[in-house]
């Protein structure tokens, strides 16, 4: 069983994620999923993310190192910027999704939990005789802000964020206590929601003022949200997610990964040579990956309810596969899907079997 996070633990509304969630240890929802939605979308609540593992890279070549076996543009990134990157297999295809920050001559990553030991073996297998070091940290933990009172206002002001700071500009975190150094950073992350319009904010503080944060961040107006939120938050805004939404097969163009440092995306298409890129740079040419993520809204109606892997179809054939799903506060059942990219919008889909209506529904993009 997953180690259950201090934030869960002190929390006696807190509901925690289902069994086999690929968010394990933390809050699903504190009583009012829906309602901590609501929220979301028109004030701030404050996410425990602490399933996320974080990575500390050090030495002076971790930036040009880090650029060579990654798809994002890195060697030069300045001070108290952040990105994100992907880590492909040789044939192009999706192996990890990472946020990185530099901060102080380190550079962070953050990556999925079930994929943090890997991740953090093979960066230790590709140091080489590079002068970087690697380190597993287990004692530093994320939070997520969202909602549209997090640029101005008590929030904005306590964190003290130019009001002018753009997506993935990072920065020091105030002090909790006038006699405390500063330690832990805050980063400003891709708006999601519905029409992506929902300000999003991390904080990677150490876990010792993991609750200390929280704490604070609830007294300055910030509701408490489980990561149901942040998931009906992010599949209303159609971006993908690592273990749910990318099979063994996706590439990056499939996921809409695509966007150098300074845009919305994981993948620099004008970088040098990095294992995959080939296969990134050839359907760049021709325009034509095999297929696309989609919004799905989903027949709410029908008492069957897809799982993530389960098949898309139109016309009686396959035509894709079903990534996270999840319920909206206002646009009921939805979920990703990963279908072919010659499937039109006004298409009719079917979830799961439609040889058998107990088991399938409708669904449309």
């Amino acid at each position: 069983m997953s180690e259950r996070s201090p934030i869960l633990l002190s929390q006696s509304a807190a509901v925690p994620t289902p069994e086999d969630d690929l968010s394990p240890g933390v809050a699903w929802h504190y009583g009012d999923p829906l309602g901590e939605q609501r929220a979301a979308s028109t004030a701030a609540v404050v996410i425990d993310r602490g399933d996320r593992s974080v990575i500390e890279l050090s030495g002076p070549e971790r930036l040009t190192w880090l650029h060579t076996i990654c798809s994002q543009q890195l060697s030069d990134l300045t001070d108290r910027r952040s990105a994100e990157a992907l880590s492909l297999d040789g044939n192009g295809r999706i192996e990890d999704h990472f946020v990185l920050s530099d901060v102080d001559d380190i550079t962070w990553l953050d990556t999925e939990g079930f994929r943090g030991e890997a991740l953090a073996g093979f960066l230790t297998k590709m140091v080489f005789w590079s002068k970087v070091t690697v380190t597993p940290r287990p004692d530093m933990k994320v939070l997520t802000l969202i909602g549209p009172q997090l640029r101005s206002g008590a929030i904005a002001d306590f964190l003290d964020i130019p009001a002018d700071a753009g997506v993935y500009t990072a920065g020091d975190l105030p002090e909790l206590h006038h006699d405390d150094e500063p330690l832990g950073f805050w980063r400003i992350m891709p708006p999601t929601g519905e029409d992506r319009a929902l300000p999003v904010i991390d904080l990677v503080v150490p876990e010792s003022e993991q609750l200390r944060w929280w704490a604070e961040l609830v007294e300055l107006g910030a509701s408490p949200a489980g990561v149901w939120t942040a998931e009906a938050m992010r599949v209303a805004a159609a971006r993908p997610r690592l273990g749910t939404d990318v099979d063994e097969r996706t590439i990056p163009h499939e996921a809409d990964w695509i966007g150098g440092p300074d845009e919305l995306g994981a993948v620099h298409l004008e970088k040098g040579c990095y294992r995959g890129q080939e296969t990134v740079a050839r359907v760049a040419n021709l325009g034509r990956p095999p297929r696309r993520l989609v919004l799905l809204h989903l027949d709410g109606s029908s008492a069957y309810r897809p799982s993530t892997g389960d098949p898309v179809s139109a016309g009686g054939r396959t035509v894709g596969r079903v990534g996270t799903v999840v319920d909206h506060f206002d646009l009921g059942p939805i979920a990703l899907a990963l279908v072919k990219r010659s499937i039109p919008v006004d298409a009719e889909l079917t979830t799961g079997d439609p040889e058998a209506p107990e088991s399938s529904a409708a669904a449309r993009i």
